[in-house]
């Protein structure tokens, strides 16, 4: 079984890719989504987070997003000390997944694949890119920022220029070249690598 990881910067449209993978057939973890649930059900978590950022990380039971966001962005360090708390917990569910999986390729959609150096734990990545004017467009209709913050999202994130060092594929996903073409090629090459 190949564990391949996907990533790419806010906005490029990783999830949408991974929903085509598994209408192709392909099984998909989906790292942030399980970070969310941890963080929210997993009381060794909850707890490790109160520690770190107080109480006030919780609002009745449920994860403050603005708080922790917003303490992140006020001291910086406090990202990899959470990221700590929580990454080894997703990888644990991640590998737990993978044992009932059959499937030859198996996906994991992190957002912080690059930034965490967890890509050092898959057999190949794939990066998934977009304009930064393409990627503003699509957050503003999804998430209904504004655009201070979302290049302030951007901005805690690398670029896809040093993302692209470290790649093994890379699917354009600006709107012009056909994403199926360039994933299919991906899988053909993972499944039939040339020795």
């Amino acid at each position: 079984m190949l564990k391949i990881g996907i990533t790419g910067g806010i906005g490029s449209g990783k999830t949408f890719i991974c929903h085509i993978l598994e209408k192709l057939g392909y099984p998909v973890f989906y790292s942030d989504m399980e970070a969310k649930k941890l963080m929210n059900e997993n009381k060794h978590i909850i707890e490790k987070i109160k520690k770190l950022l107080g109480n006030k990380a919780y609002l009745k039971g449920i994860l403050n997003k603005s708080f922790i966001a917003q303490k992140i962005f006020e001291i910086p360090t406090l990202r990899n000390e959470l990221n700590a708390i929580v990454h080894p917990e997703v990888y644990l569910a991640f590998e737990n997944w993978c044992n009932s999986q059959t499937c030859n390729l198996v996906f994991n959609e992190s957002a912080l694949l690059f930034e965490t150096e967890s890509y050092k734990r898959f057999d190949k990545t794939i990066l998934i890119t977009a304009d930064i004017s393409i990627k503003i467009e699509r957050i503003k209709k999804r998430d209904l920022l504004d655009e201070i913050e979302i290049k302030r999202r951007m901005n805690s994130q690398l670029s896809d220029e040093i993302k692209l060092k470290l790649a093994d594929f890379v699917i354009d996903n600006n709107g012009d070249k056909l994403v199926l073409t360039q994933l299919i090629k991906c899988i053909h090459e993972l499944e039939f690598p040339i020795l």
